[in-house]
């Protein structure tokens, strides 16, 4: 397409909205069409679609079957840590979902009561999902390894009448017991579910202890065997599709809340205008049904298009080494991917020349999606080279449930600048402030902030916390949604998103991103990945602090000395003598959350002799604590 399609559907996402998504939401089957499209009433309460009712799993699969579509393969499951590799067609996954749901349906579950699911990667765990979809009830996936603490706290918010889970997950080097992390959440918090449902998993198999409990536990296969199918609840389109909790470190968590109506729309429009993926066509997203881009593209949006999704319970690296998406995008046929921008500085550290794609054959592969953390422009360079397809950014965040800012492969795509997610998606009216609520002008940096209404598909609000979602996210400026990210938009309308706007240095009073050192660090050929902190400073307030990880190979004791000397002036010949970077440290690897993002904060933090804040979701806390003594020493 030319390059006015875009701007034509831009322009006409933010000024007639009511037109735009009212034709996107023709691709929807609706029980009652709505009668509004954009209920404006009760600002900043924005509704979409009013007076719709309908039912996602329905859009899901029972109209793809109906459609013909029956006997098409909806998911691949293929686990490398456990040796199997299964399909499940549109019909067969109908026909587990109806079964479980009548199964839940059989436990007293009806619209709108909670069901947490506490699973690892494993298809039981989209039947789940989409069972809660098909009887209108509210569905809240707690990542399958959450420790007690954070798992009671999302219970007591959530109020499951029934949890999900299995007896174990697993990773490359060992099997995770599920059940004592389950029983201490459950004691930990004020709420009981009445029921638990077990999977037992072959690779350990658990029985409940002789401590009586309050709740009464069943067998998912038992269960299953005398359940009767369950057909589809209607709901409204404003109705909870979804509960997902952000990481939360102290208080409640916050849950952020998914409707039935405005999700189903945005997703199913992104799939073919952003991701360029089509009903039929094979789509891998590496990621966790537990995070949000596993409910929005390893489940919904797929299955919403009647395209085929991959399931896949492995790593990037170590299962079993640096060619594992190429082996899933070469077996499966995929068309695209998505995964992190972690992974690939993964395989890049593991595989920097790329020899491991030897004998698979990717060349049906279209585009190569990156979100979570900001794809650094040697990251970006790296991936483009080896895979002879475009590497395509993304940002967006839990609360949006899809992108802000992407290239939109399927409806316009347009060249990539390195270090830019590109422009703004249609129905987000994104713009850049500065401390006062001024607008920025083209190329100067502010907080990333978007005028309200956000688009279909985006948070209402907070799971029952109206207030707290006003506080939290729209109180800085009147009438925007406060990203919490940085950033700039320059002359051809590409935004650039800097990093978190705690992660805004200022030294000496010169306000400096994080992200632009880092990308200065990420371009030297020996750094594999990189992390950049700002450190308290008696003279300056703040100074940076660079952390980076050696591609393989690479001898840290006899190279290290000339790459920190490089590195110190890459960032002076980049950023500027400002930056005032003198101390790079060379570390074995960086503390991350199990999706991928690097803990900054909590390196921070110990850098500054202050207690770290340690989330839930660290991939690896002996990570952190081999950094601990680099931390404490900072050069001043």
């Amino acid at each position: 397409m030319s390059n006015g399609a875009y701007a034509t559907a831009y322009e006409r996402s933010i000024n007639d909205p009511d037109a735009f998504w009212g034709e996107a939401a023709t691709a929807i089957e609706w029980i009652t069409p709505p009668t509004t499209v954009l209920d404006a009433s009760r600002p900043p309460f924005y509704r979409w679609f009013t007076g719709g009712t309908l039912n996602t799993c329905f859009n899901a699969l029972d109209r793809h079957v109906r459609d013909g579509r029956g006997d098409q393969v909806a998911l691949y499951y293929d686990s490398p840590v456990t040796e199997v590799k299964s399909s499940l067609t549109y019909a067969a996954l109908l026909d587990q979902v109806s079964r479980f749901a009548g199964a839940l349906a059989g436990l007293g579950v009806t619209k709108g009561d909670r069901v947490l699911v506490y699973m690892p990667m494993v298809p039981e765990a989209v039947v789940a999902m989409l069972a809660c979809a098909r009887l209108g009830a509210v569905h809240s996936v707690v990542f399958g390894g959450f420790a007690p603490a954070e798992l009671s706290a999302r219970i007591e918010d959530a109020k499951p009448k029934v949890i999900v889970s299995a007896t174990c997950g697993i990773e490359p080097s060992r099997t995770i017991a599920y059940r004592p992390m389950l029983e201490g959440g459950i004691d930990r918090s004020e709420h009981k579910p009445e029921h638990v449902i077990m999977l037992q998993r072959p690779q350990l198999t658990s029985e409940p202890g002789p401590q009586a409990h309050p709740w009464v536990e069943h067998d998912w296969h038992a269960l299953l065997v005398s359940a009767q199918q369950a057909g589809c609840v209607e709901v409204a389109a404003t109705d909870p599709l979804y509960i997902l909790y952000t990481s939360g470190t102290t208080g409640r968590p916050k849950g952020i809340v998914r409707d039935n109506g405005g999700h189903a729309v945005a997703l199913r429009w992104s799939m073919e205008n952003i991701y360029d993926i089509h009903p039929g066509e094979v789509w891998f997203t590496a990621s966790d049904v537990g995070w949000v881009v596993g409910h929005s593209y390893i489940v919904y949006a797929p299955l919403l298009t009647g395209a085929t999704t991959i399931l896949y319970e492995g790593k990037p690296v170590g299962t079993p080494d640096a060619s594992a998406f190429w082996r899933i995008i070469s077996e499966y046929g995929a068309k695209a991917m998505f995964t992190a921008p972690t992974a690939y500085r993964a395989i890049k550290r593991e595989d920097p020349g790329g020899e491991k794609m030897a004998g698979h054959d990717i060349s049906g592969l279209r585009n190569v999606f990156l979100a979570g953390e900001r794809l650094d422009p040697d990251t970006y360079h790296w991936a483009n080279d080896i895979l002879h397809c475009e590497v395509v950014d993304n940002w967006w965040q839990t609360e949006t449930g899809w992108p802000i800012a992407a290239n939109l492969r399927g409806l316009d795509p347009m060249p990539i600048k390195p270090g830019s997610p590109s422009v703004r998606v249609p129905g987000y009216d994104v713009q850049v402030l500065d401390e006062v609520g001024a607008l920025c002008d083209r190329g100067n940096e502010g907080a990333i902030a978007i005028r309200l209404p956000l688009p279909p598909g985006t948070l209402p609000t907070l799971w029952q916390d109206d207030d707290r979602y006003v506080s939290g996210y729209l109180s800085v400026y009147e009438g925007y949604y406060l990203t919490g990210d940085g950033g700039l938009i320059d002359e051809d309308g590409y935004v650039y998103v800097m990093g978190r706007t705690d992660d805004v240095l200022n030294v000496a009073g010169h306000r400096l991103s994080t992200g632009s050192i880092e990308a200065a660090l990420a371009g030297h050929p020996d750094v594999a990945e990189c992390a950049v902190i700002g450190v308290a400073d008696d003279f300056k307030g703040q100074i940076p602090r660079g952390l980076v990880v050696l591609k393989g190979g690479i001898d840290a004791q006899a190279e290290g000395e000339r790459i920190r000397k490089e590195l110190v002036q890459r960032v002076r010949d980049e950023v500027g003598a400002v930056a005032s970077l003198k101390q790079v440290d060379i570390v074995a690897a960086l503390p991350k959350t199990r999706s991928g993002k690097i803990l900054r904060k909590t390196m921070r933090e110990l850098a500054d002799g202050k207690v770290p804040t340690i989330p839930g979701t660290i991939e690896d806390a002996s990570v952190l604590d081999a950094l601990k003594d680099t931390l404490a020493h900072t050069q001043h």
